[in-house]
């Protein structure tokens, strides 16, 4: 997720005193539109709905071994963003329910999902896991995105993103990853599992589906952290050392 300011086109004070002041609706005018998602059909809804019951009772059917780095579980280290591949959601928020278990504190996420109308369904999907899902992506609505982000971050929430959607290339780390870190003060936390048994679908992201009465071996990865001083230099190498350690917990 790459995230850029919308450039402003409002004048100065200065420049406002000179040319006289602009009138309210030459201001709101000249003002970015905000851009809205699309809204969900009822058939939607109701996909939503079902493929939410469908991933709780695959999820009942598995096995689990559970090998979660020390940081994340205690409680005085969070919040954290917790990063998965693209290929990996749907047993994404089972994890995460694991750690706030284990933690023994509230389901409190805020995850990023595209704009479009699929993922409009993910959007009620995560609902279904109470999860606040926020709509936007680098091609739409990324800089409404990135404020809404920040601002669940601010009250205290963990949050989600995947960090080679929603395009790829497959298990590759984009900037926008680390951006957030950094203006967060969060830190990155690694997430991935390995399934026994699941379908690949054959997308760009190879998507998996896991099938009932498997064994799932649930991974999170030593968090790291992005100053804010950092400079794009040291970004790119936190970038590559942070890429290397979900690659690390990734088993196909």
């Amino acid at each position: 997720m790459e995230v850029q300011s919308p450039k402003s086109k409002v004048q100065s004070p200065e420049a406002a005193a000179q040319n006289g002041v602009r009138s309210s609706d030459q201001a709101t005018q000249a003002a970015p539109a905000l851009v809205t998602p699309h809204p969900l059909k009822w058939y939607q809804r109701f996909a939503a709905s079902v493929i939410y019951g469908l991933i709780e009772a695959v999820s009942f059917t598995q096995r689990y071994r559970w090998e979660f780095h020390p940081e994340v579980l205690r409680k005085d280290a969070g919040p954290f963003i917790f990063c998965i591949w693209h290929n990996r959601l749907p047993f994404s928020l089972i994890t995460y329910r694991a750690v706030v278990r284990q933690r023994q504190q509230p389901h409190k996420m805020a995850a990023i999902v595209s704009a479009s109308k699929d993922g409009g369904v993910v959007a009620r999907i995560l609902e279904h896991f109470g999860t606040q899902p926020v709509r936007g992506s680098s091609s739409r609505r990324g800089p409404q995105a990135l404020l809404e982000l920040t601002t669940w971050a601010e009250r205290g929430y963990d949050l989600a993103i995947t960090p080679d959607g929603p395009r790829g290339p497959r298990y590759i780390v984009q900037p926008g990853a680390l951006a957030l870190a950094q203006l967060t003060g969060h830190a990155l936390a690694p997430v991935s599992y390995h399934l026994r048994w699941k379908f690949c679908l054959k997308s760009w992201d190879r998507f998996q589906i896991p099938l009932p009465f498997g064994r799932a071996i649930m991974k999170i990865g030593e968090p790291l952290r992005v100053p804010r001083e950092a400079s794009d230099e040291q970004r790119e190498l936190l970038r590559q050392e942070f890429e290397k350690r979900l690659r690390d917990l990734t088993i196909d």
